[in-house]
């Protein structure tokens, strides 16, 4: 997806239990990513050192400038999908069902 023609890089997904608000800790993931030297302009899909987006945060649904849970686009893109569904296959995304039966709609 995106930009082909750059340095491979390796997709993860990561479950945390957290007491910090969706916006708290997407401060910190993007903290993380500058602290790791991704630097931001406006290359779409383009390389980067590092790449953390928040796809779900528990059962909620937030959709305001700058964040949008669950990810806007995370029913597109199995390299999103599949590092998820290896986590926690029947999680369920609200509004777009079990993580294992998105992933399946792709195919």
């Amino acid at each position: 997806m995106g930009v082909v023609d750059q340095p491979p890089f390796l997709n993860g997904a990561v479950a945390l239990d957290t007491t910090l608000s969706p916006w708290e800790l997407l401060d910190v993931m993007l903290r993380i990513e500058q602290e790791l030297g991704r630097v931001r302009d406006n290359t779409h899909w383009g390389p980067r050192t590092i790449d953390l987006d928040l796809l779900v945060y528990g059962d909620e649904v937030l959709d305001e400038p700058g964040l949008r849970i669950p990810h806007a686009r995370l029913h597109e893109r199995r390299f999103a999908l599949e590092p998820l569904a290896e986590l926690e296959p029947e999680l369920e995304i609200r509004g777009l069902g079990k993580v294992r039966d998105v992933l399946a709609e792709l195919d």
